[in-house]
């Protein structure tokens, strides 16, 4: 099965195809034919199954299909953390890249300023909320939420957010919403407390059973701990002088840093190339194809690559920054290790990196090996 199978929009093919997505993860396969017929859904799956694309993409379609933009709230998504809620909000400025849809990350935090955008956007109808129940709770109560009109709920990690004690207040924005909508809900685990409130909230679900995608088994994985202002020099050691690495991909978490990243790399004897946000489609294709077929040695990328790109015999993936996320792990030392070739996927962690990286290993339900760092690295400016 290929994505052509769902008949998306044009708008939303090319969104699919500028991230790099090529087959659908089996989430997908079987959730997107289901929120196309407009069922409720409950879905088994863990992080890792590619379910946030699995929910985003069939709705994205269903907007761009419309012959005018919507002005209110059609989508809320309800998550248990502001890491996901910002997470799912770069899925959807990356999956409606080509079919613009409006949406806002509401979550918690002192900056005025982002409780400022965030009141804006939703008194300005963005079409997707992507909130945590707390904050969106102190929204509704000042009086300019309005959750009349919505049609789609979806509440994902539900498991983690009834752990964390938001059952009523979920509950209390559920009640806030039409009857007649379409609710889908996403669990990594799925006890009575899950099913309970499943009946309560949703009509006649249908439900899918995911298990998650580990890294493959020849991967070799590794952490350097190491300072912020020695990851460059870090990189510069293992990459510098060694032919025998020819095809590398470093992942770093904003534009910024992989603009920074490659300036470094430029200035030693490596041929290397970015991808980036800022960089159109045509542009994209063409370093994907210089590296695909070796021209340059090292590629340094956001995650914009981090899924389904098919290119064989990548020798070394670095991980410049910790994901955020565990799902974005599996994906980026995902592309090493691929057609029974061996890979290695090395990760440089901070100390402020802690805790993500611990829900990692958590996540992959084993230690990753420690490397020391090699002595005389030199900061760089």
């Amino acid at each position: 099965m290929t994505f052509d199978s769902f008949n998306f929009h044009p708008d939303v093919m090319n969104g699919i195809n500028a991230i790099g997505f090529s087959t659908p993860t089996p989430i997908q396969e079987k959730a997107i034919p289901i929120i196309q017929e407009g069922k409720d859904l409950i879905g088994c799956a863990q992080t890792g199954t590619g379910k946030t694309a699995a929910f985003l993409l069939p709705i994205i379609n269903k907007l761009a299909l419309l012959p005018i933009k919507l002005n209110y709230i059609n989508t809320l998504i309800i998550v248990p953390t502001r890491e996901l809620a910002i997470q799912i909000d770069q899925q959807l400025e990356g999956f409606g890249y080509f079919a613009p849809v409006s949406s806002i990350a509401v979550y918690g935090g002192n900056d005025s300023n982002d409780w400022s955008q965030q009141r804006t956007s939703i008194e300005n109808g963005a079409e997707f909320v992507v909130a945590t129940p707390g904050r969106l709770i102190q929204h509704i109560k000042l009086g300019y939420v309005k959750l009349n009109r919505v049609e789609h709920l979806i509440l994902d990690e539900a498991d983690r957010m009834l752990d964390m004690g938001f059952y009523e207040d979920i509950m209390g924005i559920v009640a806030l919403l039409p009857q007649k909508r379409q609710t889908l809900l996403f669990s990594a685990t799925m006890p009575d407390k899950i099913r309970q409130m499943g009946k309560k909230i949703m009509q006649s679900p249908e439900e899918i059973n995911i298990s998650v995608s580990k890294p493959a088994e020849n991967v070799l994985q590794a952490v350097y701990v190491v300072e912020e202002h020695l990851k460059i020099s870090l990189l510069e050691s293992l990459l510098v002088g060694k032919a025998d690495v020819k095809s590398v991909i470093v992942f770093a978490s904003t534009k910024v840093k992989v603009k920074a990243i490659l300036k470094a790399i430029e200035q030693t004897d490596i041929v290397a190339k970015a991808i980036h946000s800022d960089l159109d489609q045509k542009e994209r294709e063409e370093v994907l194809r210089m590296f695909k077929n070796r021209s340059i040695q090292v590629l340094v990328a956001t995650d914009i690559i981090s899924r389904g790109i098919d290119i064989e015999d990548i020798d070394l993936v670095v991980n410049f920054d910790v994901p955020s996320d565990p799902e974005d792990y599996v994906h980026r030392i995902g592309r090493t290790a691929r057609a029974q070739s061996d890979g290695v996927a090395l990760t440089f962690v901070h100390k402020k990196d802690k805790r993500s990286f611990d829900r990692i290993e958590d996540f992959l339900g084993q230690k990753i090996f420690k490397i020391p760092t090699p002595e005389g690295l030199n900061e760089k400016n």
